[in-house]
């Protein structure tokens, strides 16, 4: 048969240790006994609301409606409930599942299997748990391990983490560490090297300098303060990289920033700019409005709609410059597409095509044609075949050689 002992409302009681159950009134105050003040409870611990424990407490289950502050470590074998109320532990926290209503505060470290709260959950120190589910903010000051953190509001994490899945509704903020998989509907930050596998956010995300992963898949803006491997970049906004970016794809609505080099295995493909300090080169690279890097180099396809700027030029196999386009540096390709009154340098290639009304400083290819009203500021040589339009303007004869510069 289990014992119980209740304690009445509105009192003051010293306890040590209660062989069953424990039944606690409204307001009351336990106090333990021994160094540290300790009461251990071998049933389970059953509060009618605003009770505080001035002591260590240990119990099989723990329930209650109301409020809870316990100064001091908590450890239930099993459950700990709360209706109606919030948890406060000054001290450690164990159990195998805790389900709390308001709010949960642990001011050092929390290890549960799985932790359900209604409202806010924060803790001072490290977090262990299988499972964690909070409708408002989750905070941690430590390093924090789960399988599965899902929170309606907000993600705080001081320290490094080892996630499984991250799935938060708005802002989440960690300190590094590992996450297989990240899942936000506003923005995403970490502060130190992070490893992951997937990132899918609305909105924006903030990485640290060397972090590491598989795919990322943003609505609107990620930044990376430094290095960056990657598999797979799919981002509407823009993507700035402050250091250098290596992977296999990048598609970017918007605009491209990378402070050192990009190398892709992949294609590269953004709607609007790309600025590379360094070498750009991709398998190949489609740009709709302007590409600037020292160099860039395609192992197939260039092909931009506004400008290629740089400086050691453009190579691939095919490089193709829209309407109005302008290329500053050389272009060096097998087959090399000048749009209808784009301007671009010297121009290298095997099959060289200037369409209608565009301008060149020297072509040299095996097979030139220059439709009609183009110019050519310098010299023009071939080694196989040349077609000119009428209204072309020549510097210079054109000359069939034996063989081309390089």
């Amino acid at each position: 048969m289990n014992n119980k002992i209740s304690v009445p409302s509105k009192s003051t009681t010293t306890l040590d240790v209660v062989k069953g159950d424990l039944l606690i009134g409204k307001h009351t105050v336990i106090n333990g006994t021994g160094t540290p003040p300790t009461v251990k409870v071998s049933g389970a611990i059953y509060c009618e609301g605003e009770n505080t424990f001035e002591c260590n407490l240990s119990a099989e289950n723990l329930e209650a409606e109301g409020n809870v502050t316990i100064h001091g470590d908590l450890k239930i074998e099993n459950n700990v409930k709360v209706e109606d109320g919030r948890l406060e532990v000054y001290g450690k926290m164990t159990a195998k599942r805790v389900d709390v209503d308001a709010a949960l505060y642990v001011s050092k470290d929390l290890t549960v299997e799985e932790v359900d709260v209604g409202g806010s959950l924060k803790a001072d120190g490290n977090v262990k748990a299988e499972d964690i589910d909070v409708g408002g903010s989750f905070k941690a000051q430590g390093e924090v391990e789960a399988e599965k953190i899902d929170v309606g509001g907000s993600v705080s994490i001081k320290s490094k983490v080892t996630i499984t899945k991250l799935d938060v509704g708005g802002t989440a903020k960690v300190g590094g560490g590992k996450i297989r998989e990240v899942d936000v509907g506003g923005s995403f930050e970490s502060r130190d090297l992070l490893e992951f596998e997937k990132i899918n956010v609305g909105g924006v995300v903030r990485l640290s300098s060397k972090s590491k992963g598989g795919n990322v898949n943003v609505g609107g803006s990620f930044k990376v303060e430094g290095d960056l491997e990657f598999k797979d970049i799919d981002v509407g906004g823009k993507v700035e990289i402050t250091g250098s970016g290596k992977g296999y794809e990048v598609e970017v609505g918007g605009k491209v920033e990378v402070g050192k080099a990009l190398k892709l295995s992949g294609n590269l493909e953004v709607g609007g700019k790309v600025e590379v300090d360094e070498e750009v080169s991709a398998k190949n690279i489609e740009i709709g409005g302007v590409l600037r890097s020292r160099k860039a180099t395609a192992e197939d396809r260039v092909e931009v709609g506004g400008s290629i700027i740089t400086v050691e030029g453009v190579t691939a196999h095919f490089v193709e410059i829209g309407r109005r386009g302008k290329v500053l540096g050389p272009i060096k390709a097998t087959q090399v597409i000048i749009g209808r009154e784009a301007h671009a340098e010297d121009i290298y290639g095997k099959k060289v095509l200037l369409r209608s009304g565009a301008h060149a400083e020297n072509v040299y290819g095996e097979t030139i044609i220059i439709e009609s009203y183009c110019h050519i500021s310098g010299e023009v040589q071939y080694t196989g075949e040349l077609r000119v339009n009428e209204h072309v303007s020549l510097a210079k004869e054109p000359q069939k050689v034996d063989k081309l510069p390089c």
